[in-house]
């Protein structure tokens, strides 16, 4: 899995980002089936007001987030809870971009008694999840989407976050 981290806030570089992101990447793609050699996603480590201008510019709400996620393609499932269509080898090789904030993730860290690294994992594999079309706008999707994760977070050692 190649992983283009670029880190805008220096403060992420206390949990060794690039290697945590390559890790996490590898896991997420292997259990969906996919070699993770052969795709590529951009994650943007940056802090609550460069989040809160992205989520103004594209979702309208100016306000930071913790993660947000760009699909290089559309490929949500139409039926509520049917797994998204994965991209085949060779038709492409970027999935997208994540961005992520410091001060957000590490707040909700805290709140929820979680080490920054673990919390971070669970939202790098939550926006990984969207970039293939994953959501948790519909009941029956966020459900596939929650178990999703947690199967994924499991094979990190990690616990069901919800």
């Amino acid at each position: 899995m190649t992983v283009d981290l670029i880190i805008e806030d220096p403060r992420w570089e206390e949990i060794a980002l690039q290697a945590l992101s390559e890790s996490v990447a590898d896991t997420t793609l292997t259990h969906l089936g996919l070699d993770p050699d052969d795709w590529e996603i951009s994650i943007l480590a940056c802090d609550d007001p460069r989040i809160a201008a992205l989520n103004t510019e594209f979702r309208d709400k100016a306000t930071p987030t913790n993660v947000l996620s760009w699909p290089s393609h559309e490929r949500s499932a139409i039926t509520p809870g049917a797994r998204p269509d994965l991209p085949q080898q060779g038709q492409e090789s970027e999935l997208g971009d994540i961005a992520m904030s410091y001060d957000t993730c590490a707040r909700e860290a805290t709140a929820a008694g979680k080490s920054l690294p673990e919390h971070t994992t669970h939202l790098i594999v939550h926006g990984i999840l969207h970039l293939f079309g994953y959501d948790h706008i519909r009941d029956q999707d966020a459900t596939l989407m929650e178990t999703t994760e947690v199967e994924i977070l499991g094979k990190l050692g990690l616990d069901d976050p919800y």
